[in-house]
């Protein structure tokens, strides 16, 4: 199978290309003209490249319309540089000296695959051909069977050639064949008749059932696993991913070691459970709020697409319309012109005709520029809406981030750290409240962190600290009782204790307050 030249080997140059481009390019008129303007690389839907001593494939990349690719008898080594063929429909690499199937991943429309009389080994990386009709392995060293079963995953393959190689020795490997690839048609270039498939089917029938059931819940854990990214795809689409459930929470949580040792302490556990509740609830109402506003946007997004493809198809067709009358008024003109004997007769009918092109001419870029003036109007409405949606969602959101303060006072919103106990600073001092009263209003107790020390104190609006709770036990006891405590404000009050260690907790649990 090794085949070995006398000549060099070569390399798929332009030059080589070019040459077979234009050999196997159009003749006779058609084929002179192509000569003089050259035929670009991408135009081409056929390429035939045997017999040329290639030793690797490359400089392809331009053939981006390819859908036929001939490189056997060739020396090739190596499957590669075949990315950019993407409409490639038939691949003949028989002939080479191939060892491995490698570098077909983006032939996703290839359904003829010829690898006839190399040294492949193996039947495996084809998976992204889902639609193969065609497979010729024949003359290589493939000798298990069990090759075979990967070829399952192929519903649209009824051809297959696999003669020549070890596997075709095999007392069973017709029956065996046809008993895992029921839907083949041919095998080796000779039809299969139903008789040998029904009984191929009875000899492996447990096999065969056993085998199925795998492949169901394979299939069954692919598709669970496909529609949990589509899924998650659409939450990230609508900034809402993760919001449906705990996951924020817990992520927010899961690296907070002292709000670990603070939840072990009697009475905060629950509260964290009940604020564990609230915060789930917002989350979800964010979720569902932001699924519909992702339906609004696409809604948009729709109506913007369908109005641009409107406006372009109606300047098309008027654009179409007044070439079409062009050629209806001149098409006889030019016949007249190659009758025409007398050269300043000629010459008039010339400069007419170029004053109706340059009017046709005018009348088209007219119509384009209106086309430009339309689109640009289309996509500033667009834009605005656009905007308007996104601001109104954000918005909204916001408003709900204020509801999501720990009972310990922790800050959830937007860009806060898990970690974070307080804001980054806290007012000191006196409340700037002029006199003693009783204040109804939203607040909450703050545990602050400052050099590793930590305080419990009530809070105002503003975020002053008006009133010191002495003890862990108090403090404890007013966020138990209370979910809105009411403050004390106290123009004289300063902090008698500034700190709590974890420790001190602990002990003023066991110590009556001061």
């Amino acid at each position: 199978m090794n085949r070995l030249y006398d000549m060099e080997p070569r390399v798929m140059d332009d030059e080589m290309l070019k040459l077979a481009v234009g050999e196997q390019g159009p003749r006779e008129e058609a084929g002179q003209l192509a000569k003089q303007e050259g035929i670009l690389f991408k135009d081409v839907l056929s390429l035939q490249l045997d017999f040329q001593n290639i030793l690797r494939i490359d400089n392809l990349w331009q053939f981006e319309s390819l859908q036929k690719l001939q490189l056997d008898n060739n020396i090739i080594e190596k499957i590669e540089g075949l990315e950019n063929l993407t409409h490639l429909v038939w691949l003949d690499l028989s002939f080479n000296n191939i060892e491995a199937i490698e570098g077909l991943d983006t032939l996703v429309n290839l359904e003829d695959l010829s690898l006839f009389n190399n040294r492949i080994s193996k039947i495996d990386s084809l998976d992204a051909l889902v639609k193969l009709q065609v497979l010729s392995l024949g003359n290589n060293h493939i000798g298990n069977l069990m090759n075979v079963i990967y070829l399952r995953r192929f519903k649209a393959l009824r051809t297959l050639s696999l003669s020549g190689n070890p596997v075709a020795e095999d007392e069973d490997y017709k029956m065996f064949i046809c008993a895992y690839l029921p839907d083949l048609v041919y095998l080796d270039f000779r039809r299969l008749d139903d008789h040998m498939k029904e009984l191929a089917e009875m000899k492996h029938q447990y096999s065969i059932d056993e085998l199925k059931h795998r492949e169901n819940l394979v299939q069954a854990r692919l598709e669970d696993e496909q529609a949990r990214r589509e899924e998650l795809e659409e939450h990230k689409a609508a900034f809402v991913e993760q919001l449906n459930g705990t996951f924020l929470f817990d992520s927010m949580y899961t690296e907070d070691v002292e709000g670990s040792k603070l939840s072990h302490l009697p009475g905060v556990g629950e509260l964290l459970e009940a604020y564990k509740d609230k915060f789930v609830i917002i989350c979800l109402n964010i979720f569902e709020y932001g699924l519909k506003q992702q339906e609004k946007r696409k809604a948009e997004l729709d109506n913007f697409m369908e109005c641009v493809q409107e406006a372009i198809q109606e300047n098309q067709e008027q654009g179409k319309l007044k070439i079409a009358k062009f050629e209806e008024k001149h098409l006889l003109s030019l016949n007249a012109i190659r009758e025409e004997s007398e050269l300043s007769n000629i010459e008039a009918k010339i400069v007419q005709y170029s004053e109706d092109i340059t009017e046709l001419f005018n009348v088209l870029m007219t119509l384009e520029m209106q086309l430009m003036e339309q689109l640009e109007e289309t996509i500033n409405m667009f834009e605005r809406n656009i905007i308007d949606l996104v601001g109104l969602f954000v918005e909204n959101v916001q408003s709900l981030y204020p509801f999501l303060e720990d009972p310990l006072g922790r800050h959830c919103g937007p860009g806060a750290p898990a970690h974070n106990m307080v804001p980054a600073t806290r007012p000191t001092g006196r409340c700037p409240h002029s006199k003693p009263k009783t204040q109804e209003g939203r607040a909450s107790a703050l545990l602050t962190k400052d050099e590793n020390k930590w305080g419990l104190f009530q809070v105002a609006p503003c975020g002053f600290p008006c009133l010191l709770l002495p003890t862990a036990t108090r403090a404890l006891d007013t966020l138990a009782k209370s979910k809105n405590p009411a403050l004390y404000y106290n123009q004289t009050s300063h902090f008698t204790r500034t700190a709590y260690t974890p420790f001190d907790l602990q002990e003023d649990l066991l110590s009556p307050p001061r």
